[in-house]
């Protein structure tokens, strides 16, 4: 950045910068963390050479720090794994309710929620693109853009059908329901990815906005929905109120799922992508949300578990992500973990 003609050209300036912060982000925490190990070696010391009333002040000391560095290590490690092509990029979220109507539908907007609680905790930002009411309750289909860090790298082990078993708020007869819903998390692409469309592989219609908004979002044809003729591929938007931006927002989300799709086929693992989402029913489940008779989710993947079925659905979502993230590494496979006795 000191060299002459630097910031001659501001765009290759600033990618240079980007990645530099890149990697100032990948390597200070673990500098951050020696000074603190070298901190724990000299209180140690002070330990050893101390009276007792000292020891004892430092023991407390270091007692704390030492549980401070566990939680240091482990988002480092967490950090470690994020090593994909795309891991840095935004998220594109779906939740797309399956089959049982009001119960689906509710189940996706309690999904919804979680997954809006949980974005927040972490820090990154939601936009919403498109979201699909129910007949009677809930969400039918909601799409947003999750926009942070790492976003795809995290968001990306929620992808799968997701099952939940409670008794029914809409069932007179106070029954035991099981609904299902299906997440699915693709890439935000960057612009150095080249992907052209021919314009007559897609065809476009506007309609007026439904749902929540105010004047000219629902009192004009600003929704956009864009369909990908030879592979079906269909993206809606209307969150803004112009419809050129919500095009550009829907031709974004299309490159992005025509680019994963193409990825797919080129190396023939549809199962990497599509096939632990699969059918929205039985058998397909990645996690399972018990609410009656009993209290538990449980990652049907990893065995990671909690009776905290609450602070799930309040968005505590990161055991079973930083689980599923370990569980690419061989000294974490097939070992369960009961996130209440950590």
């Amino acid at each position: 950045m000191g060299a002459p003609g630097f910031w001659d050209h501001q765009d290759r300036a600033q990618k240079h910068i980007a990645q530099a912060n890149v990697l100032k982000k990948a390597v200070l925490p673990v500098v951050a963390f020696r000074k603190k190990l070298a901190d724990v070696d000299v209180m140690i010391e002070l330990i050893e050479a101390g009276s007792a009333d000292e020891a004892a002040e430092y023991e407390a000391e270091l007692t704390t720090t030492v549980n401070d560095l566990s939680d240091v290590i482990d988002e480092i490690e967490i950090a470690a794994f994020l090593t994909e092509r795309f891991d840095a990029n935004n998220a594109i979220f779906s939740i797309q309710a399956g089959a049982g109507g009001t119960e689906s539908n509710d189940w996706a907007d309690m999904l919804f929620r979680m997954y809006s609680r949980w974005a927040e905790r972490r820090g990154f930002t939601l936009e919403v693109q498109d979201v699909q009411a129910g007949d009677q309750a809930g969400i039918s289909k909601a799409t947003v853009l999750i926009k942070g860090e790492n976003a795809y790298g995290y968001a990306k082990a929620e992808r799968g059908v997701h099952r939940l078993v409670r008794i029914s708020p809409f069932d007179s007869n106070q029954r035991r329901h099981t609904s299902f819903c299906a997440v699915d998390v693709i890439a935000e692409i960057s612009a150095e990815v080249k992907l052209d469309i021919p314009e007559d592989e897609i065809r476009t219609d506007v309609y007026r906005s439904s749902g929540k908004g105010g004047q000219g979002v629902n009192t004009t044809d600003s929704a956009v929905r864009l369909t990908h003729i030879p592979t079906g591929l269909v993206v809606t938007c209307q969150n803004e109120r112009s419809q050129i931006k919500n095009k550009a927002s829907a031709m974004g989300v299309l490159k992005a799922r025509l680019y994963e799709r193409r990825l797919d086929e080129k190396r023939s693992e549809m199962e990497k992508f599509y096939g632990e989402k699969g059918e929205i029913g039985w058998g397909a489940q990645i996690r399972s949300y018990v609410l009656q008779p009993y209290q538990m989710v449980k990652d049907l993947r990893t065995g990671v578990s909690t009776t905290d079925t609450q602070g799930v659905l309040d968005g505590e979502l990161d055991p079973f992500v930083n689980g599923w993230l370990r569980a690419g590494c061989p000294r974490h496979r097939n070992k369960d973990i009961q996130i209440d006795d950590e």
